[in-house]
This record gives structure tokens, sequence and C-alpha cells, in this order.
């Protein structure tokens, strides 16, 4: 009996990646309108990206099953 195969989150898919580690790897919010209102503080630390805590990496990666 083969495997049963679990679908791909398709939002999930398109939002997280999984570093070599194991980690899960986003992108910060408010980075794409209305930029001149907001702190240059704000735009900085948007731009690097973030690192899903381990209360909730567990279940992204039942999302991205094959990543």
């Amino acid at each position: 009996m083969a495997k049963v195969k679990v679908k791909t989150h398709s939002g999930a898919k398109k939002r997280f990646k999984i570093t070599g580690s194991g980690k899960v790897k986003y992108q910060h919010t408010n980075k794409r309108h209305r930029l001149t209102q907001k702190d240059t503080k704000r735009k900085r630390i948007a731009r690097n990206a973030g690192i899903a805590d381990c209360t909730n990496a567990p279940t992204i990666k039942k999302l991205v099953p094959y990543m």
C-alpha cells in the first residue's frame, strides 16, 4: 500500500522557506506601500527576513511538507 501524499498549502508555500538547519524563514510585513510615513527604523527591521518561533514552526512545516 502506497503512502498517502499530503497536499501543500498554496498560501504557505508562497510565504515560507525552510532553511538548511530546519528553521522556518519568512519576510516581515509593511514594506509594500505608504513608506513615506513609516519610521526608518520600522522599515529597516522589516527589510530582513524573520525566523518563525519554535511554537509555530511545526504547524508551518505540516503545511509545506515537501520543502
